[in-house]
C-alpha cells in the first residue's frame, strides 16, 4: 500500500472518529453527527483493494552484508589507488545505520563520522550529497541543521528503482569531489547486483 493511500486511510479513519469523539464530549444530541463517521469509516475500509489490506508491517530493501563489504572495499581501493588511504568508507542503510565501514591508515577521528553522515545525508535525500550542497546554504534555518547529516560531497545514494535504500559515504579527503569519486566507485562496484 502507498503512504499516500495509507494516509488517506488513516484520515478517513482517525477525522470522522475524532468528530464523533468532539461531539460526544460536546454534549451532541445530534445522531445523524454521530452515525455518519461510522458510516465513512466503514466505506472507507472497504474500498481498498482485495489483497491490500493494512498487515501492520512494511518490507523496507536492505544491502546484504556482502553487497555493503563490497561497496566499502572497492570506494577504499578506488581512495588508496589515487594516494588518499587516509578516508574512512561507511555504508549506511536508510535509516543511518552501519552496515560496514572501513577506516584506511591513519584516517583522523573526524572521517569517521563525517563518512557516515555522508552515507545517511545521501541516502535520507535519495540525491548524491554534491547535488545537495546548494540546499544547505541560506539565511536563516537550512537542511544543513538536521542532525546527523552533511552536506559536503563524498555521499553516494544507493537506489533501487526509484527508491533509495542506502548510502554511501567517504570523508578525510583534501577535496570533497575525490571523496565523491571514491563513493561513486563503491556504488560502481555493487550496481549490477541490486534487485
Amino acid at each position: 500500500m502507498t503512504t499516500a493511500r495509507r494516509l488517506s486511510r488513516i484520515l478517513a479513519i482517525t477525522v470522522p472518529a475524532v468528530a464523533l469523539f468532539a461531539a460526544a464530549a460536546c454534549g451532541s444530541t445530534d445522531d445523524t453527527a454521530s452515525a455518519t463517521p461510522v458510516a465513512t469509516a466503514a466505506v472507507s475500509a472497504q474500498q481498498q483493494p482485495d489483497g491490500a489490506a493494512d498487515k501492520g508491517t512494511v518490507t523496507a530493501n536492505r544491502l546484504s552484508v556482502a553487497a555493503a563489504g563490497r561497496a566499502a572495499q572497492a570506494a577504499l581501493a578506488k581512495c588508496q589507488a589515487d594516494g588518499l588511504g587516509f578516508v574512512t568508507v561507511s555504508v549506511v542503510d536508510r535509516a543511518g545505520n552501519v552496515q560496514a565501514m572501513l577506516r584506511g591508515d591513519n584516517a583522523a577521528q573526524h572521517t569517521v563520522e563525517a563518512s557516515q553522515e555522508k552515507g545517511y545525508t545521501a541516502a535520507a535525500f535519495g540525491a548524491n550529497t554534491s547535488d545537495l550542497v546548494a540546499r544547505a546554504k541560506g539565511d536563516g534555518p537550512t537542511v544543513a541543521d538536521l542532525p546527523g547529516t552533511l552536506f559536503l560531497p563524498g555521499g553516494v545514494t544507493v537506489k533501487v528503482g526509484n527508491a533509495s535504500i542506502a548510502g554511501i559515504g567517504v570523508g578525510g579527503a583534501p577535496d570533497g569531489n575525490a571523496d565523491q569519486a571514491c563513493a561513486a566507485a563503491g556504488l560502481a562496484a555493487i550496481e549490477g547486483s541490486l534487485k
